[in-house]
């Protein structure tokens, strides 16, 4: 079990091994930064954050709320949840389906994009 003092990239480095080139590969676009958000690292395109790595290890990622139901309904990610409330635009992918990751992510790039000025 990871200690108090540990941070989530020493607690988690099966998903920072995941998470690291595609923050890489994003990072070289225009208007994309890697920083600190919900006690993580992650990643925002214009200052609106679209995935990072959460409490869990697991990746969080803004999509449509659509979106969100049909990767559910399909087994490749789960609802988000914060503090015990549902969030209809956020989903989970565990570290045991690292095939997801990428595309989750390229889906919350293109969304966030495409929403925000």
């Amino acid at each position: 079990m990871a200690g108090a003092g540990e941070t989530r990239r020493e607690k988690f480095p099966e998903s920072y091994a995941i998470f690291d080139p595609l923050a890489a590969e994003y990072t070289a676009r225009d208007g994309v930064a890697l920083g600190r958000m919900f006690g993580s690292e992650g990643l925002s395109v214009r200052g609106k954050v679209f995935a990072f790595v959460g409490f869990s290890g697991s990746l969080f990622a803004k999509l449509s709320e659509e979106r969100v139901g049909e990767l559910v309904e399909a087994g490749d990610a789960e609802p988000a949840v914060m503090r015990e409330r549902p969030m209809r635009e956020w989903v989970t992918a565990r570290t045991d389906r690292p095939e997801t990751w990428p595309g989750i992510v390229a889906e919350a790039y293109a969304f966030v994009d495409s929403i925000t000025p």
